[in-house]
């Protein structure tokens, strides 16, 4: 047996995404038939959950093909500055500043798997923060850095997008909370979640307006669940 969270858009409410673990039967092996079975136990065990209709996996993973374009492997932020797109991936990498370097913005140019084995990641010290577009980010809250990056990809790519409305819930098979921040099946909720709301441009317009339309909300992302207990600040 094994637990994951699935993560269930909120369209009212102080919580934008409700965060739900759930039990379900692990199969072991690293090969992407064995994680698919994973990933299919997972979601019978999410269809129990109230109001779930269909789950959508959001990683490379995934049975479903906007499950795997999703991925932050494979969604590309439009980085005018730059003047060519880049993985999610590879603009979350590439901005971590750490006490003894960053940020490395040369991984911006490279794969997203090539990305996440640089050394520099783990050789370099503590993580201080984050730098992008010349954009400072403190490490508190949490996840908002990469799901502000992870959301602004998204909001431009309405085709993918656009396909969401179709779920009630996301998961991500490789994310367990105990080992792992960000999570890419929770930024996808919470776009879904600011959607239906009618907040997506708002909360997004800039680095600044997104975490002040945060700042009010309680903490329940992928790492936290403080709905009853404190607030995001």
């Amino acid at each position: 047996m094994a637990s994951r969270p699935v993560f269930i858009p909120a369209p009212d409410g102080q919580a934008l995404v409700s965060t739900q673990i759930v039990d379900f039967q692990w199969f072991a092996g690293l090969s992407v038939s064995q994680k698919q079975k994973s990933i299919t136990s997972l979601h019978q065990a999410a269809h129990a959950l109230p109001g779930i209709g269909k789950v959508l996996e959001v990683s490379t993973k995934s049975p479903e093909r906007l499950g795997a374009a999703l991925s932050a492997f494979n969604l590309a932020f439009d980085s005018s500055m730059l003047g060519h797109p880049l993985s999610v991936e590879c603009a979350f990498q590439g901005s971590k500043v750490f006490e003894q370097g960053g940020p490395f913005t040369d991984i911006y140019t490279v794969t997203s798997s090539e990305a996440k084995r640089d050394e520099r990641l783990r050789l370099s010290g503590r993580l201080t923060g984050f730098d992008f577009a010349n954009v400072q980010w403190p490490l508190e809250p949490q996840t908002a850095f990469y799901d502000w990056l992870y959301i602004s990809a998204l909001k431009h790519r309405r085709d993918l997008a656009d396909q969401l409305s179709e779920y009630s819930a996301f998961t991500d098979i490789e994310f367990s909370p105990q080992k792992s921040i960000n999570c890419q099946a929770y930024s996808v909720a919470l776009f879904v979640s600011l959607q239906k709301r009618n907040c997506l441009e708002q909360a997004t317009a800039s680095p600044a307006a997104f975490l002040s339309y945060l700042a009010s909300r309680p903490v329940v992302n992928a790492r936290q669940d403080d709905v009853s207990q404190g607030q995001l600040f």
